[in-house]
């Protein structure tokens, strides 16, 4: 199970993603309580190792911002959240990173649809940590994708289970408070994801 630890922004909680077996980090770049400035993202990126993906996030961000943060930041994968257009994955392919979709249930769920390389299905409300109806999607993503939406360690092998995704994306539900994240609960994620 891929397990992706979105909305990073202290030193000590990527060591710990990375600790507990993390494969992804995400660094959000957007608006957001849990943003990060490029610099700072920079700051977290290099603390993990290059088999971790360090992701990017944007939302509604111009190309060519995504683009000059992505650099700037030294991330590894761009992840667009939203409706973002065809075009705007097919700008990005130049960079070389691993470009992740991130999108509502009701979407294109065809994993590379949009020349991405990874597709997440989310909430109808991205970013409000309210679980929804996992099983609306069981069979209808195709390719390497990951589940998000209302996840933390109390629910998610029960969502890996109605909805059987490749991996699986969590922000809110490791956090004591909003875009505060939680050690312990890090770590309680990695092993309910994996058990």
């Amino acid at each position: 199970m891929f397990v992706k630890i979105c909305g990073l922004s202290e030193p000590e909680h990527v060591e710990v993603a990375v600790e507990a077996g993390a494969d992804a980090i995400g660094l959000v770049m957007t608006a957001s309580p849990r943003r990060v400035t490029p610099s700072r993202a920079a700051e977290l990126a290099a603390l993990a190792p290059s088999h971790v993906l360090t992701v990017g996030v944007f939302m509604g961000e111009p190309v060519e911002e995504v683009r000059q943060a992505a650099q700037a930041a030294g991330v590894g994968a761009v992840q667009l959240h939203g409706r973002h257009p065809h075009a705007d994955f097919t700008a990005l392919k130049d960079l070389g990173l691993t470009l992740v979709r991130a999108v509502a249930a009701d979407a294109d769920l065809r994993t590379g649809a949009f020349d991405e390389d990874l597709l997440i299905v989310d909430a109808p409300r991205a970013g409000a940590g309210e679980p929804w109806d996992w099983t609306a999607v069981r069979g209808r993503p195709s390719g390497n994708w990951l589940l998000a939406g209302g996840l933390d360690p109390g629910n998610v092998r029960q969502a890996i289970e109605a909805a059987r995704p490749w991996g699986v994306d969590v922000s809110s539900g490791v956090e004591v408070a909003r875009g505060v994240k939680d050690s312990a609960l890090i770590r309680s994620f990695l092993r309910a994801a994996r058990s």
